[in-house]
C-alpha cells in the first residue's frame, strides 16, 4: 500500500536507525495484516502528539469498525499487548487480534471517541482515579512484566547522557537521586498503566470511558498518579501541593511518594530542552519537600 506517514511519527522515527528501518518496512507489514485480519477499509492515520509512537488508523474488518495500531520500537511500550490481553477490556479497549512480532493490534473502536480532555480538569481527576483503581491488580510472581525500576533506570541513563545541556545542575541531580530512591524503595507488584492521562481516555458506548495506550510495568501505584498531574501544569503552578494532595487522596495512594515522584519527573525526566516549564515547576514543587 501507499503509506501516509504522520509528521509526529516521522519525527520520532528519525531519532534512531532501528525506528527508521521499522518505518521503511511498515507498508509491507500493513499489507500483511490487512490480508490476515480481513480488513476491508483503512482510513488515513491519526496524527498529533498523542500518536507519535505508533501508526494508528480507523479500519473496517470482519468484526466491524476497529482500530489498527502498529507500534514503533519503543522501550516503554514493549508490553502493551500483554497488558491488554491480561486486562481483557477492563477498563481498556478490547484487543481483537494481535501480532507480537510486529507489535500490531486490532483494537475495539471507541465511539464517539471523544477525549477526556473535553471534560473540566478537576472532573477528569475523578474519572482517571476510577479507571486506575480498576487497572491496578496484584500480579503473580511469574507475571513477566518489567519492574518500574527498569523504566526509571532507562530514563536515568538518558538524562545523564544529556548532562552537558542541563540548565540547573543541582535540580537535575536532586531529581535523579529521587528517582533512584523511589525506584528501589517499593516492593509493590501491582500492574501499572504508567501513561494514563486524559488524552488516553476515550468516550465509548460499551462504557462511559475506556483506557487506550497502556504502557504496563509492575511497581508502585503512586507513580501512576503522576502522568495526569504532569498534564495539570496550571494547577501545579498556582496550587501545586494541594493539587498533588487531591490526586493522592482520590487515587488512594501515598501523598509523600506522589509528591516526590512528581518532583523527580519534572526535574530529571529526559527531554529535548532543559530550560523549560517542567524545570520551573520542579522548583515550585521542591519547596514542599
Amino acid at each position: 500500500m501507499s503509506l501516509i506517514t504522520p509528521e509526529s511519527l516521522a519525527a520520532s522515527c528519525a531519532k534512531s536507525q532501528e525506528r527508521a528501518t521499522w518505518l521503511n518496512d511498515l507498508p509491507n507489514v500493513i499489507d500483511e495484516l490487512v490480508t490476515r485480519w480481513s480488513i476491508t477499509a483503512v482510513n488515513p492515520p491519526f496524527d498529533g502528539e498523542d500518536v507519535s509512537c505508533a501508526w494508528v488508523a480507523l479500519v473496517t474488518c470482519a468484526q466491524g469498525p476497529a482500530v489498527l495500531k502498529i507500534g514503533m520500537p519503543h522501550m516503554e511500550a514493549e508490553h502493551e499487548i500483554a497488558g491488554l490481553r491480561l486486562l481483557d477490556g477492563d477498563p481498556t479497549v478490547a484487543l481483537l487480534e494481535w501480532d507480537d512480532e510486529h507489535n500490531a493490534m486490532l483494537l475495539e473502536r471507541c465511539e464517539p471517541g471523544t477525549s477526556l480532555r473535553s471534560m473540566f480538569q478537576p472532573d477528569q481527576d475523578v474519572v482517571i482515579a476510577g479507571l486506575l483503581k480498576r487497572f491496578w491488580r496484584a500480579l503473580p510472581d511469574d507475571h513477566g512484566f518489567r519492574p518500574l525500576s527498569a523504566m526509571i533506570d532507562f530514563w536515568i541513563d538518558e538524562t545523564r547522557a544529556q548532562e552537558s545541556r542541563w540548565y540547573d545542575r543541582q535540580l537535575v541531580t536532586d531529581g535523579l537521586r529521587a528517582f533512584e530512591f523511589l525506584a528501589r524503595s517499593s516492593d509493590s507488584n501491582m500492574l501499572l498503566a504508567t501513561d494514563l492521562h486524559a488524552g488516553n481516555v476515550l468516550a465509548s458506548r460499551r462504557e462511559p470511558w475506556l483506557v487506550i495506550d497502556p504502557k504496563p510495568f509492575a511497581g508502585d501505584t503512586s507513580f501512576d498518579a503522576t502522568q495526569h498531574l504532569l498534564n495539570c501544569r496550571s494547577r501545579l503552578r498556582t496550587d501545586g501541593i494541594d493539587t498533588i494532595r487531591r490526586i493522592a487522596d482520590l487515587f488512594e495512594v501515598d501523598f509523600s511518594r506522589v509528591h516526590l515522584w512528581t518532583f523527580a519527573r519534572l526535574a530529571a525526566e529526559p527531554r529535548d530542552e532543559w530550560d523549560d516549564e517542567p524545570t520551573e515547576l520542579a522548583r515550585l514543587i521542591a519547596r514542599g519537600l
